[in-house]
């Protein structure tokens, strides 16, 4: 940080969000920019990938640990990450939707009422924070019990319980309010 604080007393920070707390320099958060850019996260989403980096790189100041040799690089490779993360993300999210596609088509080959059903449960999902959803899928679609689900992501079974309980009752009320069921 004291690094940072010289940069700032001689001037050298112009970017949006430089100023004397700022990790990155303007021409660190451009370069984090490009990298997301050429990873393929959408343009909308660069900002938060930019915050991200920034957020790291204070965490681990505020840990002690010491400030990278080469700021821009240890930023560069942070944003390659956050890339590929987000396809990662992004192809999960596809997968999981092509099999409920799958299931869908296997379980009921007909009926309007199904597949209005299933779309309505599959937008309701997609509307849950990831890790209420992460632990629906977990169970009721993948039939794992609490305690596995618990002990794969390294949290309480009671923190599984409550995502759960918070899931079923947010997809519950999507489905009666579109009333589909």
């Amino acid at each position: 940080m004291a690094v940072l604080r010289r940069k700032a007393r001689r001037g050298q920070g112009d970017g949006v969000h430089d100023g004397p707390d700022d990790p990155l320099d303007a021409a660190q958060e451009r370069r984090v920019r490009a990298v997301l850019a050429l990873g393929g996260v959408p343009q909308a989403d660069l900002p938060d990938g930019v915050q991200q980096v920034r957020l790291r790189l204070l965490e681990r100041a505020a840990k002690g640990y010491e400030a990278p040799r080469d700021v821009s690089a240890w930023a560069a490779v942070v944003a390659s990450n956050l890339a590929m993360d987000w396809h990662r993300a992004k192809r999960r999210q596809e997968r999981i939707g092509e099999r409920l596609a799958s299931l869908r088509q296997l379980e009921h080959p007909s009926g309007e009422d199904t597949s209005v059903l299933s779309l309505a449960v599959a937008q309701g999902l997609d509307e849950l924070p990831d890790n209420q959803r992460q632990v629906l899928v977990l169970r009721f679609y993948a039939d794992l019990p609490v305690r596995d689900i618990a002990q794969e992501l390294g949290v309480p079974e009671g923190t599984v319980k409550s995502r759960l309980h918070t899931a079923v009752r947010a997809l519950r009320a999507r489905l009666h309010e579109d009333e589909v069921v």
